[in-house]
C-alpha cells in the first residue's frame, strides 16, 4: 500500500512542481520582466528550491561522448552488447577503424556497478577515468520495477551467474573492476570459476569499498542490517510495484524508500548543501549552482531492487557472513576464494569510508590465500571517503593511475 501512496502523492505534487519550475524562470529569465523586480533572485532561488526538493529524478545519461586517447580527443560510442531482462552490458566503443584500435592494444575491463539503489551512471567518472587507457565495459543494472513479472524472480545466485556470463563474453584477457557492493557477488563469481577451472577466468580483479566481510570495522550501514532481525527487512521495506509499470506484482525494495535512507544517514550535510545552493542562487554563482544541480540530479536517481536480491544480500552478506566463514553455497557449490590462484588481487578502500569500514575489502586477500603475495595489493586512499575513491579529484590523480599502472603487469 506503500508504494501506491507514494505514487498517489507523485501525482498530486506533479502540477505545483511544474508550476514551481515555471515561477523560478519568470523571476530569473532576463527577457521577463519579473526578473527585473525587487527580490527576483530570491524569489526565483525559492521555487528552484521548491522544485529540485519535490521532482521526480530520472535516471540521468552516461554523457561520455569523447575520450582522450595518446592526447588527442576520440569520439565514444554508447553501444549495448549484451541483454539481460535485469541487466545490460554497455560497451564504450572508440569510434576508431579497427586497426587504429588494435595498435591501441588497450586492456579490457569490465567495470562491474553496484545495484544498490543508485544507477550505474554514478560510475560515470570511473569510467571517464579508465576509458583514456582501457577499452572499457560496464553493467547496467535495470529498474526491477521496468520488469515485467513474467521474466521471473532475481536472486544474489543471478547477479552471480549475470557477472560470469559477461566475465565469459569478454573473457580471457580481462580485468574486472567491482565497486562497493559486487565485490562480494564478483569474487563469488570468479571463484566458483576457478573452482571449475573454467579458461575464461580473469587477468585480474580490483575490489573497490566492499563489505567482503563486513563485521570489520563496521558502519551505521552494517549495524542496521544486524540489529534488525531478517522479518523485519521482509515485513517492512518490501513492497509489490503497483499497476503504471512494466513490473507490475514484481515485489521490490521500492527506490524512495532507498533515497529516504541515504538522506537519514547525513540529514544535516544534506539540509546545509541545500541552503548553500538557495544562497548560490541568490548571490548568482551560477557555477557551484549547477555543480550541486549535477550532484542530487544523480544522487537522487533511484532504483527498485528486486526482492529476492535485496533479502538474500541482507542474510547472506550482512547477517549470516557466509563468504568469509566459507559457508556459502552458489547452486549447490560452496564458494572458494581461496581455489582462485592466478588472478592478480588489488583491493582499494577509502581512509574516511563510512559505508565499507576499514578492513572490510582488504579481507579479501586473507580469503584468496591461493593467490601469490606477488600478485596481491592493496591500496588506501588518503581522505578519501566511500565516493571519493571512485568520483572525484582523488580518484582521478591516485585511485585511477593506481589501478591503471596494476592492470598493465598483468595484460
Amino acid at each position: 500500500m506503500l508504494y501506491q501512496l507514494h505514487e498517489m502523492q507523485r501525482t498530486f505534487l506533479n502540477p505545483l512542481m511544474q508550476w514551481a519550475e515555471a515561477s523560478s524562470k519568470l523571476f530569473s529569465n532576463p527577457v521577463s520582466p519579473f526578473a527585473h523586480t525587487p527580490f527576483s533572485q530570491r524569489i526565483a532561488a525559492g521555487y528552484e528550491l521548491l522544485y529540485r526538493l519535490g521532482k521526480d529524478y530520472e535516471k540521468p545519461a552516461f554523457g561520455i561522448d569523447t575520450a582522450t586517447v595518446n592526447g588527442k580527443p576520440v569520439s565514444v560510442i554508447e553501444h549495448v552488447t549484451v541483454t539481460k531482462p535485469f541487466c545490460r552490458l554497455i560497451h564504450f566503443r572508440k569510434d576508431m577503424h579497427d586497426k587504429e584500435l588494435a595498435a591501441l592494444n588497450q586492456p579490457v575491463v569490465l567495470l562491474v556497478a553496484p545495484l544498490s539503489g543508485h544507477h550505474s551512471t554514478l560510475l560515470r567518472d570511473t569510467v571517464r577515468g579508465l576509458l583514456q587507457e582501457h577499452d572499457v565495459y560496464i553493467t547496467d543494472w535495470t529498474d526491477a520495477r521496468m520488469v515485467p513479472l513474467s521474466e521471473g524472480p532475481f536472486h544474489l545466485d543471478d547477479y552471480i551467474y549475470y557477472v560470469q556470463d559477461f566475465i565469459r563474453h569478454l573473457g580471457p584477457d580481462l580485468h574486472v573492476i567491482s565497486v562497493c557492493q559486487p565485490t562480494v557477488p564478483v569474487l563469488a563469481a570468479i571463484a566458483l570459476m576457478a573452482t571449475n577451472q573454467d579458461p575464461k577466468l580473469p587477468k585480474s580483479m580490483t575490489m573497490m569499498g566492499g563489505p567482503i566481510d563486513p563485521r570489520k570495522s563496521p558502519t551505521a550501514v552494517n549495524n542496521l542490517a544486524t540489529e534488525k532481525p531478517f522479518s523485519w527487512f521482509e515485513n517492512n521495506v518490501i513492497y509489490p510495484v503497483p499497476p503504471n509499470y512494466p513490473g507490475f506484482g514484481r515485489k521490490v525494495y521500492p527506490g524512495f524508500l532507498q533515497h529516504a535512507g541515504f538522506i537519514a544517514m547525513n540529514p544535516g550535510r544534506h539540509a546545509q548543501s541545500h541552503r548553500e545552493f538557495y544562497m548560490h542562487l541568490v548571490r548568482g554563482d551560477d557555477e557551484s549552482a549547477e555543480s550541486h544541480r549535477k550532484f542530487y540530479d544523480e544522487y537522487n536517481a533511484v532504483l527498485d531492487m528486486p526482492a529476492e536480491y535485496y533479502l538474500d544480500t541482507i542474510k547472506t552478506v550482512f547477517q549470516e557472513h557466509r563468504l568469509p566463514n566459507g559457508t556459502w553455497e552458489v547452486g549447490g557449490q560452496l564458494v572458494r576464494p581461496q581455489d582462485i590462484t592466478n588472478v592478480a588481487l588489488l583491493t582499494v578502500e577509502g581512509e574516511l569510508d563510512d559505508i565499507s569500514g576499514a578492513g572490510q575489502t582488504q579481507a579479501a586477500h586473507e580469503l584468496c590465500s591461493g593467490i601469490p603475495a606477488a600478485m596481491q595489493e592493496d591500496y588506501v586512499v588518503p581522505q578519501a571517503g566511500h565516493y571519493g575513491i571512485f568520483s572525484g579529484r582523488r580518484w582521478r590523480e591516485l585511485v585511477c593511475p593506481k589501478i591503471t599502472e596494476f592492470i598493465k603487469q598483468y595484460s
